[in-house]
């Protein structure tokens, strides 16, 4: 589908085929990002791995969260830190027994806190503040300004306020960013050697220091990038949980499988880890079936041409801006069998991943844009399902009966729940059979 959105151009890709040929056949073209009103002011000026220009800084600087910010030996590194915090989320929800509690709302409080921990070492001071800047900020990412679509009436954004109150909120975001970098700084200072706990955000500071790379790593640079993993590690994360809950409340026969599974697999356990968990076949499948029709990015991050390419047999000039749909994607009925179906089944003996090279399942993007916190966002969305499907059955308030659970979506930039998911848990106890 070809659009013309204000004087941008735009294509929208709704098949496995289409999205292939763009992303992958013509991958180069199609690894820039349109600048938006929105990246420019909130991200130091787009200097964010996922909103930066294609080019020499993006590479190095994608290479940094692969190899040492994001890689699987630190993500790793962060299990206790997780498994601290979701022990903290179980005692909530076990002081709550018997009454309705915001699900929604618990898992973005558990995700925010994780990637805060593994961002900067502690649970952050002002925690609450930057969950709700990192949500506005998400909210605002789905929001075209005047100027991201008509540029040459870019100072129209001025007058009408909206790059006002883009700048009021990226000030409070800088100070509270430019507070904690500080912090470090001094930490590093007055520290007698280097610790083997570093935080992300003492390797960005490491790095800085060291001057390895082909350009010169910035205040900015950084904190354009931990407010872009607080944002996306806080996010995602909850949202996939919401809706794996959702989906598993509505269907209960599923429900009754996962929770099968994981109590027979951790039976006689206090405690269970990440390799523990990644043996969880039939909960893999779930969180797998659950991103398939709701992905967290239902457009998946706007793309912008670099260089006149042909997609379906139409020239798409420089400048075209591209939009993958995963959520059409992912319920393509030549694709998937009985595709509004919640059915984790369909990813038994299926090489299907979320790894980006099946066109028909992009949850997280593909090429060279595709998502590089999916280990740290599956780990931390595996962990808390797994510990809440253990540890507690689960109902509806109100007597509502599973068919009637409010599947309702709120279309943006993420797509989580419209409304908050109440459920009210009863602790479980293992036999001793």
């Amino acid at each position: 589908m070809t659009l013309q959105v204000g004087e941008l151009s735009a294509v929208i890709l709704s098949s496995p085929r289409l999205a292939e040929e763009a992303m992958k056949k013509n991958g180069m073209a199609f690894a820039d990002r349109p600048e938006v009103l929105m990246s420019k002011v909130i991200f130091y000026n787009s200097v964010d791995l996922g909103s930066s220009k294609y080019g020499e800084y993006w590479r190095q600087m994608r290479k940094l969260f692969i190899l040492e910010l994001l890689s699987s030996k630190k993500v790793q590194s962060f299990n206790a830190l997780m498994e601290e915090e979701v022990s903290r989320l179980l005692g909530y929800i076990r002081s709550s027994e018997g009454l309705p509690i915001n699900v929604s709302e618990k898992v973005v409080s558990v995700s925010s806190t994780i990637t805060c921990r593994a961002v900067v070492g502690r649970r952050c001071k002002d925690q609450e503040s930057i969950t709700r800047l990192a949500k506005e900020t998400a909210s605002f990412a789905g929001v075209f300004n005047v100027g991201d679509i008509f540029p040459s009436l870019y100072l129209l954004d001025s007058i009408l306020g909206s790059k006002s109150k883009l700048v009021k909120m990226h000030k409070e975001i800088d100070n509270l960013l430019e507070d904690i970098v500080r912090e470090h700084e001094e930490d590093r200072l007055n520290s007698t050697g280097q610790s083997s706990e570093e935080d992300i955000l003492d390797l960005f500071l490491h790095f800085k220091d060291k001057g390895e790379f082909q350009f010169v790593i910035t205040r900015d640079n950084i904190k354009a990038n931990i407010f872009e993993l607080f944002t996306a590690g806080t996010d995602t994360s909850a949202t996939v949980i919401e809706w794996a809950m959702s989906e598993l409340m509505k269907n209960p026969r599923v429900m009754e499988k996962a929770q099968s599974e994981v109590r027979q697999a951790f039976k006689g356990k206090e405690n269970f880890n990440d390799s523990d968990i990644r043996k969880l076949n039939y909960l893999n499948m779930v969180i797998k079936e659950s991103l398939r029709l709701h992905p967290p990015l239902p457009l998946l991050g706007a793309r912008s041409c670099r260089e006149k390419c042909t997609i379906d047999g139409y020239d798409i000039p420089v400048k075209t801006v591209a939009l993958v749909n995963a959520w059409s994607i992912g319920r393509d009925p030549k694709y998937w069998h009985n595709p509004e179906s919640f059915e984790p089944e369909r990813f038994s003996n299926s090489s299907v991943h979320y790894t980006g090279n099946h066109y028909e399942y992009l949850p997280f993007g593909t090429g060279r844009r595709i998502c590089p916190g999916i280990t740290f966002g599956v780990a931390t969305v595996e962990l808390v399902l797994a510990n809440l499907l253990y540890h507690f059955d689960w109902k509806l308030p109100d007597g509502i009966s599973p068919e009637d659970c409010d599947m309702t979506e709120n279309f943006g930039a993420t797509a989580g729940r419209k409304n908050g998911l109440y459920l009210i848990p009863k602790s479980y106890i293992p036999s001793d059979g």
